[in-house]
């Protein structure tokens, strides 16, 4: 009880506390868009890494040397807790958006920090927008702003593993050729969602798999590079659960 009183108060004062700094961070990305950027990445960093900090989450970090520094890619996770994007965007080494889905552009203040951090939002609903959406994913790859998705499209409530992955979400590393970079986080679902309302100190495990660059794989796993993918994030789920 006590840690969920105290990472939602963290998180209500953080955003109203912030919002002189992304005023600053406006003018500032007028003259140098990736020093607002960084800027960025390096104050909501910061903020999740107290909101982890005070949920007594200890995490384990494997393959971390797996992530290229000097170029944008995709991250491609597996997807149980809200935590998720908690726990893995403050090990991003440089300027990286999430694709998330466009009701959190309701959350007042969060939705500023979320577009300065080049996020994404997706219409269900819309497969226009959503193709546009991908459009603009792939620009910002090729301008060096990396993406992380989760292909199963919404958290995974199930004992399976995990979801069935959506082919399209890998639309943006076969048209920009950036390295998908597997992500795989272990028990982040014991933090909150298996005892609502409450955040429970828990240990998780993220993995890092090895960069697959879709030129160097055989033509059948390019062509199904959706299963491909799932497979080594299955592998990986399974191996560290």
């Amino acid at each position: 009880m006590i840690r969920s009183i105290f990472a939602v108060l963290f998180v209500a004062v953080f955003l109203i506390l912030s919002l002189p700094i992304q005023g600053v961070l406006l003018i500032v990305g007028k003259f140098n868009p990736m020093a607002k950027k960084k800027a960025s990445l390096a104050i909501v960093s910061w903020a999740f890494n107290v909101v982890i900090f005070i949920s007594g989450i200890k995490r384990t970090v494997i393959g971390e040397e797996n992530v290229p520094k000097d170029q944008a890619v995709l991250y491609v996770g597996n997807h149980r807790s809200i935590f998720d994007i908690v726990l893995s965007y403050p090990r991003v080494p440089n300027p990286t958006g999430f694709i998330a889905k466009k009701e959190i552009l309701r959350v007042p203040l969060l939705n500023i920090w979320m577009i300065y951090m080049d996020c994404l939002f997706l219409d269900r609903s819309d497969i226009r927008k959503g193709l546009e959406m991908v459009l603009t994913a792939i620009e910002k790859v090729k301008n060096g702003i990396s993406i992380f998705i989760y292909p199963e499209g919404t958290r995974n409530k199930t004992d399976e593993p995990l979801g069935e992955f959506h082919k399209g979400s890998f639309k943006i590393a076969q048209k920009s050729g950036c390295p998908i970079i597997p992500v795989v986080i272990n028990h982040s679902d014991e933090i909150f969602e298996k005892h609502l309302p409450f955040i429970k100190s828990t240990k998780v495990t993220i993995e890092y798999c090895k960069p697959i660059i879709l030129k160097d794989l055989e033509k059948e796993d390019q062509k199904n590079i959706d299963q491909y993918v799932k497979n080594i994030i299955e592998e990986t789920y399974l191996k560290n659960a």
